[in-house]
C-alpha cells in the first residue's frame, strides 16, 4: 500500500497560536488536517463530505439529509443503533451534524484523555508525563481512539437498518414540521422555489415523510436501497475532508487516521461545481416578489447574481463591497434611509450557493413608512452604487479592511474543540493552498482594483429581484409556496419604476443625494497592541475586589492566560424602579433602545473596528458593556454614558423604536414552542415578575413623554457593580468606574432597597399543571416542559446529585424518547436553574398531546430508575469521571472567562470557586445515595416530589377545540355518533348493548383502538356478515380518525412503526390545574434570596484612601 502523504506543516498561524499542524493525503486520497493541542481537555473530529442537498434527486427532495440521519444508526462494526453516542456520552462527549447544499458535515467532540481532567490533577498539585508536549495514551484507553474507531465506520460501513429507517424518516419530518412556522426558513424556501428550476438551488432540501417515504413507496421505490445507493454514489474518499484534534503527536494523530480511515472506499469522483444555468436566469430578473410573514416584519431585500469568489481568496473583491454599501456611519445609505424615517437596519455582503454561482444581498429592515417608500430606498442603493463606481477602489479604505483582518487574525483565541474541527474541514474543502487553511477566510492579503471592479459590474440595474415582506402590504397575495406554504405575489418590476431605477444608476456627484458620501477614516482601529504579559504558575480563578463603597463596587482581573490586546468591562447599575411594574419594564426597554439607536452612527466605525458596546434592561437594573481591543475602550464607554444621559427623546424615532418594540412582543406568540414554554415556568416559579402579555398591555398607552419623565429617575439613584476583566490594569480600572460616577453623577443607592430576588419553592409532594393555548394558529406542535423541584443552590450536595442525575439521562432520555419513541425533534433534558432554586427539567415539543408527552416521561423516569438500581458500579463511575471532566472543562478565550465572572457576580452568589466545590461533592457520590435522591425527588411513584408541568397546546388541537366540554359530555356524543354511524350502515343500533359493549373504554381519553374493538364485538353479537363487519369497522375507524378530534377528544398515540414495546406509564397521583396564577403564587413559600457564598472581603485588594 502507498505510504501516507505528508503535504504540509508550515501553516500560517496567529501569534498565540500554541498548536502544531499536519496536512496529509492517505492513499485511498482521504485528506485530513491533524491538530496536536498539548494544553485541550477536549478532542474532537469532523468529517465534511463534499455532498449536500445539491445532489437529491428531483422526485425524492431531502435524500442528502436523510443520508446525514441515518448514518447515526449502526454500522457493521458498531451494530448497536445508539453505541455512538453512548461511547460519547461515557467520555464526556457529545456530537452532531448538518445537511447544507454542496456539503455534510459530521463531527463530535470527547474527553481529551482517559483520566481525569488536567484541572483537576493541577488544583491538586500533580503533573502529567508528556513526550514533546504531547500525552502517550494506549489507543485502547483512549477516548479520542475509541470515538474514531467508531466514527469512521459511518462512511466505510453503515447498516441502514430497516427496523430505523421509519423512525428517522420521521424524526427528520419532525425536524421539517419545527421549520414550518419559521420565518427564514419559509422566506429562504420561497427564494429557492422561485428560482429557475434548471439549477439545484431550486430544490427542497429538508425532505419530510411524503417526499422520502410515501411517495416514492407509492411508485414502488426501495426507498432503503435509495439511500444505500445515494452513500455509494457520493460518499467518496477522495470527496472527505478530515480534521482531527487531540493531544497526542502528530505522529500519533497520523497512525490512528491512516489505520481506522484506510476503508473508507475511494471512487475518484470529480469535485462538484455547478457552471451551467444559474439560480436566476432570465425570467427571475426585474422582478418583485411580495412575502407574507408569519410574524409581524418588514423587509426589503435586493438580490444579484453575484460571482463565485473561491479562487479568489487572495482579494474577495466582496469584501471591499460589502464594506462600503453596509456601512452604517455619516454618509452611508443606511444613515440616510434612516433619517428619513425609513429603515431600522441594514446588512449588505456575498453569499455563496455552490462553487460556481453566488448572490449579492441587500437586506433592510423597514419601518411602516419605508414600506411605502421602498422604491425609493431601491433608488438611494443605486445612487449609492453609482456614487462607489464614480472613482477607483480606495487602496486607504481597502487597507483599513485588510488591517483589521491582519489584527483579528494576529490575536485570533480559541474556539471549542468541535466549533473548529467542523469549521475547518468544511474550509478544507475550498481550493485554499493548504498552508492557509487557517488564516484563508480570514486575511485579504492583495489589493486588486480591477477584482473590485469586476465585482462592482454584477450590481446592475438590470439583473435584480426584489423581496418585499409585510403582513399588510400589497393585501393581494395570490399564490402559496408548495412546501411552507407563505402567500406571496410575483410580478414584474414596474416600468416606470425600472426606468426610474436606471435613472438612478446614472447619477453623478451634481445629480446624486448629497448625504451620500463614502465614509471617512475609522478613528478606533487599534493601534497600541502590546499586552503586558506576566507568567503566572496557575491563572487567577477569581477577580479582585478593587472598591467596595455606598457607591459602586467594582471587580477587576487582569488577563493571565489568553494574551490578546483585549478586554471587557461590565456594568450593573442597580435600580429597584426598573422592575417595579410591567410598565416601568416596558419603559426601560424603550429607553435603552433609543440610546442605541441615537448610537449607529457613532458605533459603527467602533463595532468594525473590534470594539463593541452593550445597553440592556434586566431585573435589577440597567446593564451596560463595552468589550474589545482595550486601546480605545475607554473613549466608547464614555460616550454611550453620555449619549444615556443626555438622550433626546425625539418623536419621529420614538414613534419608530416603539412600532419596533411592539411588534417583537406580539411576534412572541410566533416563536417555536420550546422557546416560548421556559418564559411561563420562569413566570410561575418568581414571587414576582411578568410575561409578554403584561408588557405588551402597558407598552401601548405610552408616550414620548413618559420616557423623558421616566429614564432621569432610573439615572438619578443607582449603585453601580463594574466587572474590568482582559488587558486592563487596575489604575484603569478604577478610572472606568469613576467614569461611570461622573458622567451619570447619582445618588448612592442604600443596601436597603436593593432588590431580592425570591422564587417560589413547590410544596413536598406538591403536583401542579399550567396549560396555555398557543398564540399561532397555523403551529402544530404541542410543547411540555416537566419540572421536579430539588432545592436551594447553596446545597451543594444536592446540587451534585442533580448535576449527576442530569449526566446520566442525558444520552438515555433523548435515545429512549426521540429516537425509539420519536416523540419530537426537539427533545432535551437537564437540570434547570430557577434564580436561587434548582431542579431537573425534561423538554419535548411533539404533534403528539400534552397529556400523553406527561405519560411518556413518567415512564421513561421509572425505566431510568430500574437502569440505576441495575447500573454496574464501572458503569456508575463513569459517569461520574465523564461529568467531573464537564465541569472541569477548561476555559478557551477571555470571553468565556469573562463570561463565568459575570455570572457569578450579577447571580448575587458570587461563587467563582464553584466548578471546585461541585466536584468535590460529585466524587464521593454513591450509587446507593443517587438511588435515594432519585426515589425522593424524581420517580414518579414518590410521595415526596415537587413536579410543575406547563402544557403549551396547539391552536388547533383537540383540547383546544373541546373547551370546557365535561368527559361526560364528550362520552355521550360519541356514543350518539356511533349510533346514527351503525344505523346509516345497515345495522341495528341497540344504544343499551353498544353501551354495554363499551363501558370498560375511556372514551374521553381517546382509546380510539379499544371503541373499535368495542364496537366489533357489539357487531359479531349482532351477527353480522364478516365481510360487511370488516367494512363498518374499516370505515368506522376513519370517521373516528376525524370525528373524536372535532369533539375535542385527544387520540390516544399508538406505537410509532419500529419503536417496539413501550414501557408503561407508571400510574401517578392526580394533578392540580393551575387556573388562577395569583392564588397559585400566594399558596407557595418563598426562598431565601441570593447572597454571597464567601465573604466578600477574601477577594478584596482595596487601596487605602488618602
Amino acid at each position: 500500500m502507498p505510504p501516507v502523504r505528508r503535504v504540509t506543516e508550515a501553516l500560517e498561524t496567529s501569534s498565540l497560536d500554541d498548536r502544531s499542524y499536519r496536512v496529509i493525503e492517505l492513499p485511498n486520497k482521504l485528506e485530513a488536517l491533524l491538530v496536536h493541542d498539548p494544553k485541550t481537555d477536549k478532542a474532537s473530529a469532523s468529517v465534511n463530505v463534499n455532498v449536500g442537498s445539491f445532489s437529491d434527486a428531483d422526485d425524492m427532495p431531502g435524500m442528502a439529509h436523510a443520508v446525514e440521519h441515518l448514518l447515526f444508526m449502526g454500522t457493521e462494526k458498531y451494530p448497536v443503533e445508539n453505541a455512538y453516542s453512548q461511547y460519547l456520552t461515557a467520555h464526556s462527549g457529545y456530537s452532531n451534524a448538518y445537511t447544507a447544499s454542496t456539503e455534510t458535515n459530521y463531527f463530535f467532540e470527547v474527553a481529551a484523555s482517559s483520566e481525569v481532567s488536567d484541572s483537576d490533577r493541577l488544583t491538586n498539585g500533580d503533573s502529567e508525563p508528556s513526550i514533546n508536549g504531547a500525552i502517550s495514551q494506549d489507543s485502547s484507553t483512549s477516548p479520542l481512539y475509541g470515538a474514531l474507531d467508531r466514527f469512521a465506520q459511518f462512511f466505510i460501513a453503515p447498516l441502514f437498518l430497516s427496523s430505523t429507517l421509519d423512525r428517522e424518516l420521521r424524526a427528520v419530518d419532525s425536524e421539517n414540521k419545527k421549520n414550518l412556522q419559521s420565518d427564514a426558513w419559509r422566506l429562504m424556501q420561497l427564494n429557492k422555489s422561485l428560482s429557475s428550476s434548471k439549477h439545484p438551488y431550486h430544490h427542497f432540501s429538508t425532505g419530510n415523510l411524503e417526499t422520502l417515504r410515501d411517495e416514492p413507496r407509492k411508485r414502488g421505490v426501495d426507498i432503503r436501497k435509495e439511500f444505500i445507493d445515494f452513500h455509494d454514489r457520493n460518499y467518496s474518499a477522495n470527496q472527505m475532508k478530515l480534521v482531527v484534534l487531540g493531544r497526542e503527536s502528530l505522529d500519533e494523530l497520523e497512525s490512528w487516521v491512516a489505520d481506522l480511515f484506510a476503508g473508507v472506499r475511494n471512487k475518484d469522483l470529480p469535485k462538484k461545481r455547478w457552471d451551467g444555468p444559474q439560480p436566476y436566469s432570465e425570467a427571475e430578473y426585474l422582478t418583485q416578489v411580495f412575502a407574507k410573514p408569519v410574524m409581524d416584519s418588514r423587509s426589503l431585500e435586493i438580490n444579484f447574481p453575484y460571482q463565485d469568489e473561491e479562487e479568489m481568496y487572495n482579494t474577495q473583491p466582496s469584501r471591499y463591497i460589502s464594506h462600503l454599501i453596509g456601512h452604517e456611519g455619516p454618509g452611508s445609505i443606511l444613515a440616510y434611509i434612516k433619517a428619513k424615517g425609513w429603515a431600522n437596519g441594514l446588512c449588505a455582503g456575498s453569499l455563496p450557493t455552490c462553487p460556481g454561482s453566488a448572490f449579492f444581498s441587500v437586506s433592510v429592515k423597514l419601518t411602516e413608512e419605508g414600506l411605502e417608500n421602498y422604491q425609493e430606498i431601491v433608488k438611494v442603493l443605486f445612487q449609492y452604487i453609482a456614487l462607489i463606481r464614480e472613482q477607483p477602489p480606495q487602496k486607504w479604505i481597502f487597507d483599513e479592511i485588510k488591517g483589521m483582518a491582519e489584527v483579528d487574525f494576529r490575536f485570533q483565541q480559541k474556539s471549542p474543540a468541535s466549533s473548529f474541527t467542523s469549521k475547518m474541514s468544511g474550509q478544507m474543502q475550498k481550493p485554499l493552498p493548504r498552508t492557509r487553511l487557517l488564516s484563508g477566510s480570514t486575511l485579504v492579503p492583495v489589493f486588486d482594483a480591477d477584482a473590485i471592479s469586476k465585482g462592482l459590474a454584477y450590481l446592475r440595474t438590470d439583473n435584480y429581484r426584489l423581496t418585499i415582506v409585510s403582513q399588510h402590504f400589497p393585501g393581494n397575495w395570490d399564490q402559496k409556496e408548495k412546501w411552507y406554504g407563505t402567500e406571496y405575489k410575483i410580478e414584474s418590476i414596474p416600468a416606470e419604476f425600472e426606468v426610474a431605477v436606471k435613472e438612478a444608476g446614472k447619477t453623478t456627484s451634481q445629480t446624486r443625494i448629497p448625504e451620500l458620501f463614502l465614509p471617512h477614516a475609522n478613528e478606533f482601529i487599534p493601534t497600541k497592541l502590546d499586552v503586558e504579559r506576566l507568567e503566572v504558575p496557575e491563572p487567577t480563578k477569581a477577580p479582585k475586589l478593587i472598591r467596595n463603597d455606598e457607591e459602586a463596587r467594582t471587580w477587576w482581573k487582569k488577563d493571565d492566560q489568553f494574551w490578546v490586546p483585549k478586554g471587557n468591562v461590565l456594568v450593573s447599575l442597580r435600580n429597584p424602579l426598573i422592575s417595579a411594574t410591567p410598565a416601568n419594564v416596558v419603559k426601560a426597554k424603550l429607553y435603552c433602545e433609543l440610546v442605541k439607536d441615537a448610537l449607529v452612527e457613532y458605533s459603527y466605525d467602533a463595532e468594525i473596528a473590534g470594539l463593541d458596546y452593550g445597553l440592556a434592561s434586566y431585573g435589577l437594573g440597567l446593564d451596560v458593556d463595552v468589550s474589545g481591543y482595550s486601546d480605545k475602550m475607554s473613549v466608547l464607554l464614555e460616550k454611550v454614558l453620555v449619549s444615556m444621559r443626555d438622550l433626546e427623546v425625539k418623536a419621529d424615532r420614538f414613534k419608530i423604536i416603539k412600532d419596533r418594540v411592539l411588534r417583537g412582543y406580539r411576534n412572541f406568540i410566533f416563536q417555536q414552542p420550546y422557546r416560548q414554554v421556559g418564559d411561563y415556568i420562569s413566570w410561575l416559579s418568581r414571587e414576582k415578575g411578568w410575561i409578554n402579555e403584561h408588557y405588551l398591555a402597558e407598552l401601548v398607552h405610552l408616550t414620548q413623554e413618559d420616557i423623558a419623565q421616566f429614564y432621569p429617575q432610573i439615572l438619578s439613584q443607582m449603585h453601580a457593580e463594574v466587572l474590568c476583566h482582559g488587558n486592563i490594569n487596575k489604575a484603569d480600572a478604577v478610572r472606568m468606574t469613576d467614569l461611570v460616577q461622573t458622567t451619570l453623577q447619582p445618588r448612592a443607592l442604600p443596601q436597603s432597597q436593593w432588590q431580592v430576588r425570591r422564587n417560589l419553592i413547590l410544596p413536598e409532594g406538591g403536583d401542579f399543571t399550567y396549560q396555555r393555548v398557543l398564540g399561532d394558529p397555523a403551529n402544530i406542535n404541542h410543547c411540555i416542559e416537566y419540572f421536579l423541584y430539588v432545592g436551594s443552590l447553596k446545597d451543594r450536595g444536592l446540587l451534585a446529585k442533580l448535576l449527576l442525575l442530569s449526566q446520566m439521562t442525558d444520552e438515555v432520555g433523548f435515545d429512549q424518547l426521540r429516537t425509539k419513541e420519536q416523540l419530537g425533534y426537539i427533545v432535551f433534558s437537564g437540570t434547570k436553574i430557577l434564580g436561587a432554586t434548582a431542579g431537573y427539567r425534561v423538554v419535548i415539543q411533539s404533534e403528539k398531546p400534552t397529556e400523553y408527552l406527561e405519560e411518556r416521561i413518567n415512564a421513561f423516569l421509572e425505566l431510568f430508575a430500574g437502569k440505576l438500581h441495575n447500573m454496574s458500579q464501572e458503569e456508575f463511575e463513569s459517569h461520574k469521571k465523564s461529568l467531573i471532566n464537564k465541569r472541569l472543562e477548561k476555559i478557551k478565550n477571555l470571553e468565556q472567562e469573562c463570561s463565568r465572572f459575570w455570572s457569578h457576580i450579577s447571580n448575587e452568589y458570587f461563587d467563582f470557586y464553584k466548578v471546585e466545590h461541585d466536584v468535590a461533592h460529585i466524587k464521593p457520590l454513591t450509587k446507593e445515595e443517587m438511588i435515594r435522591f432519585c426515589e425522593y425527588y424524581i420517580n414518579p411513584a414518590s410521595a415526596t416530589r415537587a413536579k410543575l408541568s406547563i402544557h403549551m397546546i396547539a391552536q388547533n388541537s383537540p383540547k383546544a377545540v373541546g373547551g370546557s366540554m365535561s368527559d361526560e359530555e364528550k362520552t355521550e356524543k360519541v356514543l350518539t355518533l356511533l349510533g346514527k354511524f351503525l344505523t346509516a350502515t345497515g345495522v341495528e343500533a341497540d344504544m343499551e348493548k353498544l353501551r354495554w359493549h363499551i363501558q370498560g373504554v375511556n372514551i374521553a381519553k381517546g382509546e380510539q383502538k379499544l371503541i373499535v374493538e368495542a364496537v366489533s364485538s357489539y357487531l359479531k353479537e349482532c351477527a353480522i356478515p364478516e365481510e360487511q363487519c370488516s367494512l363498518v369497522i374499516e370505515q368506522g375507524r376513519q370517521l373516528l380518525t376525524t370525528a373524536l378530534p372535532s369533539l375535542g377528544i385527544e387520540v390516544q398515540p399508538e406505537a410509532e412503526e419500529g419503536a417496539g414495546i413501550l414501557p408503561p406509564a407508571p400510574k401517578v397521583k392526580a394533578t392540580t390545574y393551575i387556573t388562577n396564577v395569583r392564588e397559585f403564587k400566594v399558596s407557595l413559600t418563598a426562598s431565601a434570596g441570593p447572597s454571597p457564598v464567601t465573604d466578600l472581603k477574601e477577594y478584596e485588594d482595596i487601596e487605602p484612601k488618602l
